[in-house]
């Protein structure tokens, strides 16, 4: 079996230019079959406000309107997905870039309402594996922006952790499936002040323990949870940390055992 590389990168690298052109030439560098999935960084509410179009967040979750939705798929499936396609090519990396919409490739439902109504925000119900193995095999690299469908013509703005990890399940039946979360930390850290205090093996037991002690805490869950449900569906391996983790051996990160 191949080995596949998913890798998502967070809104620091997408947002800093200098950065994101790094990571893009390490990325095309890496040996074997890859998929990259990104978000929006911080450009969707940059260009919200100059559109005098408001932001409302709930527990630091971004509500998607109809007229956030329209914002969204553009920076997120235009603007940001195109210009890291074409900075690929220009590194000899032949990419094309994905919604979940194209060749329906993730189907999502609308977030049914419990306490708070998140809008057009979707959760993901199937990953469709036959266009993304065809193109894996003619060696074209998939770009996934965070944006999934429904199937009945709407757009669904989707988590993009969520994203890479049901990517990476889906695929695992055919690949060695390796996920790497990419993001401004060198991995899950024991004290947020501290950027050398990396725990560098979490396995399932001792995720609840850092929960209790309030170690892992907020936004840090939801990423894990992405993290835990990939291993636990045979995910072969998954990781956070930074660009390094990639591709410097002596790199401090954060693996994830069952």
């Amino acid at each position: 079996m191949k080995t596949l590389k998913v890798i998502k990168i967070g809104g620091n690298i997408i947002d800093n230019d200098r950065v994101l052109s790094m990571f893009l030439k390490v990325f095309t560098e890496l040996k074997g079959p890859k998929i990259l999935v990104h978000g929006g960084g911080k450009f969707a509410t940059r260009l919200a406000e100059k559109m005098n179009i408001p932001i409302s967040m709930v527990e630091g979750r971004r509500i998607t309107d109809a007229a956030t939705l329209e914002i969204i798929t553009m920076v997120y499936a235009g603007k940001i997905n195109k210009s890291i396609v074409a900075q690929l090519q220009k590194y000899q990396c032949n990419a094309i870039g994905f919604t979940g919409a194209d060749g329906n490739t993730i189907v999502s439902h609308k977030r049914i309402v419990k306490t708070i109504d998140y809008g057009f925000v979707g959760d993901i119900d199937a990953v469709n594996t036959t266009v993304i193995s065809a193109l894996i095999e003619a060696e074209v690299t998939p770009v996934f922006c965070a944006i999934t469908h429904n199937e009945k013509g709407q757009l669904l703005n989707t988590n993009a952790d969520t994203i890479a990890s049901e990517l990476a399940i889906a695929l695992s039946n055919d690949y060695n499936v390796e996920l790497y979360y990419c993001f401004e930390k060198k991995g899950v850290l024991r004290d947020v002040e501290d950027d050398n205090s990396v725990i560098e093996l979490i396995d399932s037991e001792y995720y609840e323990k850092l929960k209790l002690e309030h170690i892992i805490y907020e936004g840090m869950i939801p990423k894990l949870d992405n993290c835990f449900h990939a291993i636990n569906a045979n995910v072969k391996k998954v990781c956070i940390g930074k660009v390094e983790m990639l591709f410097q051996q002596n790199s401090r990160y954060t693996t994830i055992q069952k």
